[in-house]
């Protein structure tokens, strides 16, 4: 669950290391091809590089000869030589880059792919914004590796492998030398690359609470500017941003160290190392052109060190970024799937059985939400739920689709539970209207074919009408194939629940869920839509959240709920003759109004 990904900071920076990217493996598997190529491209630039000082050294001690024709054949290898260098980089670069994209494309469907199906009790504790940071701003960081970083790195080790084997066969005496600055070049890169990696993890989970805050103001920038708080968002936002700035700029410090620390020793060592060889050239214990062949190496050498030291720290953060993919990837979640399910009832007759079920929601175990439920409703009845707010309507509605499992007890469709089928398979047959329906940023066509997806235009412009969204709609600018914006912002909220209905109308499912659905609407629309909806609830079976009185009514069974139990039970008449919660509801939220707000459960 979304804890489980939120472990302990500092557990987390002490366990993380770049071995981390062993995780993209799998990602990289099916690309073996790519992988081979650029491997092989790299190894020839590699080469190549190490090539060309044998070529500068042999115009150099060769620069004197009478034979013009030698020297010209050693400037035209040496041509030769940066011309190959020059394809085998492109070719590298083409191939790498390709290989990055391709495997960050992979990731972000698999963790998308993944998250979306995980139950709400996910979301509870993890801000979408997060998510989104870590689909986005993670898979970065691991393309940037992956089609540059993890290339740089590989070719600078073989660049500075070769170049120390050749160094050596130039000059032991000055190899040796070399050799003693190593250790002082890997101490900073040891010691100062431990900090590096605690801050870069921080700085990825700052930014990380800096996109979830943005996203979740946004998302609510309407309420935020009827409460005139933006300047309180402004500054919400700011102090987490300063936060994430404040520990970027000590990583960009201390990684700015490390490299000081190690140029300054590598180029020094470079210097120290030159000018003994210079003392040996005078001494005639080494010619010139082996000289500058040695120089040439040591420094690729020293700039093969230089910008290891650069790349590891950019490995770092790509391997917290992949431990932060890899934990959603790998997440758990306490409503899945049986390994063998059953299959779901088809045609479904709408049988719902609640089987004494106790539910507490993940993130407050402490409060119990429902208890000992005894529901029985049979196929093609409507049932209403009644109740205070909280009394647990809602959760009822989101247990019936398996958003949650019940602690205890069972809920079954047609006698079959549902656990033991697959959560795709019964949904279909379920169509929901929301109380605060969701609208997405696609054409209003779209919006509505969201509920059967292969339904013709016909079909979905009948539904519409059905659901009397077919005037606004025809009326919009470019018709039913207007953009409705995020969240249908060109809707009012009496036509964002008439697209939801025809949406739901448009399914044909055998089981309809209706949570407060005509709330929204003016009167007109209201007996429009109702017509539609009990039209539509003929022959389902129809569960309704309501709080007003004609939809309540009409009801072939109405169930009081209140505290998480079901306290009554019966038609309109028969509750309200017994003078109990319902006839209190009925007096204070019914007739006078005064319950509009309750409708969450």
């Amino acid at each position: 669950m979304a804890d489980q990904v939120k472990s302990e900071t500092g557990e987390r920076e002490a366990s993380k290391q770049v071995g981390a990217l062993r995780e993209l493996f799998p990602f990289l598997a099916p690309y073996k091809h790519l992988v081979v190529f650029s491997f092989m491209a790299l190894v020839l630039t590699a080469c190549l590089s190490l090539t060309l000082p044998l070529a500068v050294r042999r115009v150099i001690d060769n620069f004197n000869v009478e034979a013009q024709e030698i020297l010209d054949l050693y400037f035209v290898a040496a041509i030769g030589v940066a011309a190959l260098l020059a394809l085998g980089t492109g070719l590298r670069y083409a191939l790498v880059t390709r290989l990055g994209e391709r495997v960050v494309a992979d990731i972000r469907k698999a963790v998308f792919g993944r998250v979306i199906g995980l139950s709400p009790a996910f979301y509870e504790t993890l801000m979408t914004g997060e998510i989104l940071s870590r689909i986005t701003t993670d898979t970065t960081l691991i393309q940037s590796v992956i089609g540059s970083s993890v290339s740089v790195a590989l070719r600078n080790v073989l660049i500075f492998l070769g170049g120390m084997v050749l160094m050596l066969f130039t000059s032991a005496k000055l190899t040796g030398l070399v050799l003693l600055i190593v250790p002082l070049v890997v101490i900073p890169i040891l010691t100062l690359g431990r900090k590096l990696r605690a801050l870069s993890r921080e700085n990825q989970d700052w930014i990380a609470a800096s996109s979830g805050q943005a996203s979740e103001a946004l998302g609510a920038v309407q309420t935020v500017q009827s409460y005139a708080q933006e300047n309180t968002s402004r500054d919400n936002f700011s102090a987490v941003t300063e936060s994430a700035f404040d520990v970027a700029r000590r990583r960009i410090t201390v990684r700015a160290a490390m490299t000081v620390a190690v140029m300054f020793l590598v180029f020094a060592g470079v210097v120290g190392v030159l000018w003994i060889g210079a003392r040996d050239v005078r001494a005639e214990a080494m010619s010139s052109g082996a000289l500058v062949q040695f120089v040439i190496y040591a420094i690729m050498v020293a700039g093969a060190v230089a910008a290891l030291s650069e790349v590891w720290g950019e490995l770092q953060r790509a391997a917290g970024a992949t431990e932060r993919l890899v934990e959603l990837l790998k997440a758990t979640d306490t409503v899945n799937d049986p390994e063998t399910p059953v299959a779901c009832p088809k045609p479904l007759s709408g049988a719902v059985a609640f089987e004494g079920v106790g539910f507490r929601y993940p993130s407050r175990p402490d409060r119990l939400t429902l208890s000992d439920i005894d529901l029985t409703i049979t196929p093609g009845e409507t049932v209403a739920l009644v109740g205070p707010s909280g009394a647990g309507k809602t959760t009822m509605m989101q247990l019936l689709q398996r958003f949650y499992d019940p602690a205890e007890g069972r809920i079954t469709l047609d006698g079959v539970g549902l656990r033991d089928m697959r959560r795709d398979d019964f949904r279909q047959q379920i169509a929901v209207v929301a109380q605060d329906p969701v609208i997405f940023a696609g054409t209003a066509l779209e919006n509505i074919r969201f509920g059967r997806p292969d339904a013709t235009d016909a079909e979905v412009r009948s539904a519409a009408a059905a659901a009397a969204a077919d005037d606004f709609l025809s009326a919009l600018p470019a018709g039913y194939d207007t953009k409705l914006g995020e969240r249908g912002v060109m809707l009012s909220g009496g036509q964002k629940q008439r697209v939801a209905i025809a949406r739901a109308i448009l399914r044909d499912a055998s089981i309809l869920l209706l949570d407060e659905a005509t709330s929204a609407l003016d009167a007109a629309s209201e007996k429009a839509v109702q017509q539609a909806v009990e039209t539509l609830s003929e022959n389902r079976t129809t569960l309704i959240v309501a709080h007003r009185l004609a939809t309540v009514k009409k009801a072939d069974r109405i169930i009081v709920m209140d505290g998480g139990r079901i306290v009554a039970q019966g038609t309109h008449e028969t509750l309200v003759a017994q003078n109990g919660l319902y006839a209190e509801l009925a007096r204070l939220q019914f007739t006078q109004g005064a319950g509009e707000g309750a409708g969450a459960a």
